[in-house]
């Protein structure tokens, strides 16, 4: 039997869902779009610990540990936008590893507004938008301390990373040297697929520094010169695909950079 959430969103389902339900991660709904459905999961609003213990193996400096509570559910795509997805709505595709059901990368944050705002014109009631940074490791972490939501360490068998870097004392594995499809690995305990590595995500968020204490629903800095990516990628070593690690890059920046959409309470922009 399943277990309700404990918050449920405002509204389930939306008017937009194309198809909708609960399984033993949660509820989800998703839409489609010119044919092309993508899976949304809702997370539930909760307290938890951002960044990384002192004591975690090849960790940052950056990671300035603080507890963040966010009051407000909301929804985040189950994966990366895929390749079909970015075509249907911009009518090419940038990415470097092709494949329908891999994800879109080589595209800049500015690009991806360009995205969002098409998707509004096509669908206003979507209202879609990119994760903030808390909300994005809120979501990796699904309820976990650790370095990854599997725990620990990883394999190559769970996270397309390069194999031959393995993280803090782990067993090399292969090192695919390509994007893999946005399902093609295990999801984590609230339904998202490949958190870790692949491709890396975009945030909403400019690059700034934590705070030292505890914050309610953090909206980023107001302003910067970089933005955050989270995750890791196919190319990265596997200490850069811990649930901590943030990077930074300028708007215009690409690379094997892509992104997951959110709905929900609306960072700062």
């Amino acid at each position: 039997m399943l277990t309700p959430p404990k918050h449920l969103p405002p509204i389930f389902p939306e008017p937009w869902a194309s198809d909708w339900g609960q399984d033993c991660y949660g509820l989800w709904m998703a839409f489609t779009l010119k044919g092309v459905r993508q899976g949304l999961r809702w997370i539930e609003p909760g307290t938890f610990w951002m960044g990384s213990p002192e004591s975690e193996p090849e960790r940052y400096d950056d990671e300035t540990r603080h507890q963040v509570t966010l009051t407000q559910g909301y929804w985040l795509a189950e994966t990366t936008c895929t390749q079909v997805l970015w075509q249907a709505v911009m009518g090419e595709n940038p990415s470097h590893s092709q494949g329908e059901e891999r994800p879109v990368e080589r595209v800049s944050w500015a690009q991806v507004q360009q995205f969002i705002t098409r998707l509004k014109n096509l669908e206003p009631a979507l209202a879609l938008r990119l994760p903030s940074e808390a909300e994005w490791e809120y979501a990796c972490r699904a309820g976990s301390e650790t370095p990854f939501w599997f725990g620990e360490n990883i394999t190559t068998d769970q996270v397309n990373y390069d194999g031959n870097y393995p993280y803090h004392k782990g067993s090399k594995g292969v090192y695919r040297r390509e994007t893999v499809a946005v399902k093609a690995l295990s999801c984590n305990g609230w339904g998202l697929y490949q958190m870790h590595g692949n491709v890396w995500e975009w945030c909403q968020d400019w690059d700034g520094k934590y705070p030292t204490g505890p914050v309610i629903d953090p909206p980023g800095p107001t302003s910067g010169t970089e933005r955050v990516v989270r995750g890791g990628s196919w190319e990265s070593y596997g200490r850069d695909c811990r649930s901590a690690l943030r990077y930074a890059i300028q708007a215009e920046g690409r690379g094997y950079l892509g992104f997951r959409l959110a709905r929900g309470q609306s960072p700062t922009s």
